[in-house]
Order: structure tokens, then C-alpha cells, then sequence
């Protein structure tokens, strides 16, 4: 009888090897896992990172060249009106003289098709 309860305290305690093994196990996959997602998480924001960089580089070339042509248009623009501005100040007094003489200075006339009968 000894030998069978020394049978059944060696199966207990090998069950009992056997099951904190195990839980050692699921402990060391668990922590493997949530190794492997930190690992996965990094390499993404990694990625990420950098293809929003090739994507700010592209779009500062695209929207360089476009911010380029808008600056030239936009100094046209300013140059236009500044001699706009100039050919105005130039010549208001010599059209604004014409313009007066043309409305104040009336020459009554007799209208060339007017008939006088008496």
C-alpha cells in the first residue's frame, strides 16, 4: 500500500510539474504576443512616418511649382496696376481740361438744316 500512495503522491506531483508548466508557458506566449504586437505597432508607426514624409516631399514639389507660378502671377499683377496707376495720374488733367473746354465752351450755330421763312 505504500508503494501505491507513493505511486499516486509521485502522479500528483508530476500533475502538478505538469501544470505549472503549462502555466509557465501561456505566461511566457502571452508576454511573447504582446512582445511581438508592441514590435508590429512600432514597425507600422515606423512606416507610416515615413511614407507621410515621401507623400509632404512630393506634394511640397507639386505645390512649389504651383506657389511659384501663383508668386509670378501675382507680381504681374501688382506691375500692371502700378502702370495702370501711372498712365491714369499721367494723363487725368489733360482729359479732364478736354472734357471741360468740350462742355463749357458752347458756339451757338443755326443747325446747318434749319429754314428761315418770313
Amino acid at each position: 500500500m505504500t508503494s501505491q500512495s507513493q505511486g499516486i503522491q509521485q502522479l500528483l506531483q508530476a500533475e502538478k510539474r505538469a501544470k505549472d508548466k503549462l502555466e509557465e508557458a501561456k505566461k511566457r506566449k502571452g508576454k511573447r504576443l504582446k512582445q511581438a504586437k508592441e514590435e508590429a505597432m512600432a514597425e507600422i508607426d515606423h512606416y507610416r512616418l515615413q511614407r507621410e514624409k515621401e507623400f509632404r516631399n512630393k506634394q511640397n514639389s507639386a505645390m512649389g511649382s504651383q506657389g511659384n507660378l501663383s508668386a509670378k502671377i501675382e507680381e504681374q499683377t501688382t506691375e500692371t496696376i502700378r502702370n495702370l496707376t501711372g498712365s491714369y495720374h499721367k494723363n487725368m488733367e489733360g482729359m479732364m481740361k478736354k472734357l471741360l473746354n468740350t462742355i463749357c465752351d458752347i458756339s451757338p450755330e443755326i443747325h446747318p438744316n434749319f429754314r428761315y421763312e418770313v
